[in-house]
């Protein structure tokens, strides 16, 4: 696949797990500078790894959310709780990887999860 077909991949994957309007919104307010990012990122880890059929999409966003939660990094947590839940990921099963995340990354870290976790329910309905 060349350079331009993992774009479109990637950005098919990034659409379909994130929404179109969040993606769309990135690019929309993306200058010259952070396109480099969007360009790279949209290729590399939405083509290249997302694209991949070696898992499917729920699992890659129940292998995110354990790994995001776990480094503390609570934006793109937010993030990926969303395309989570769009892929079939149950708040039930969110809690279990948050539990997974206390046993072996540490309570702290999945408290912000569990916290995140709830914000985001809150503003999606669920």
């Amino acid at each position: 696949m060349d350079l331009d077909q993992l774009f479109e991949e990637g950005l098919k994957k990034r659409k379909q797990v994130l929404g179109a309007d969040y993606v769309e919104k990135r690019f929309e307010s993306a200058d010259e500078f952070d396109m480099i990012f969007q360009d790279y990122v949209t290729k590399h880890a939405w083509g290249a790894c997302w694209g991949r059929d070696g898992l499917e999409l729920k699992t890659r966003s129940m292998l995110n959310l354990g790994m995001l939660a776990a480094m503390g990094k609570e934006h793109e947590l937010r993030v990926h709780l969303v395309g989570a839940l769009n892929n079939g990921v149950s708040k039930a099963e969110i809690a279990e990887i948050f539990l997974q995340v206390a046993t072996y990354a540490g309570f702290p870290a999945a408290l912000t999860a569990f916290k995140i976790a709830r914000e985001v329910f809150d503003e999606r309905g669920v």
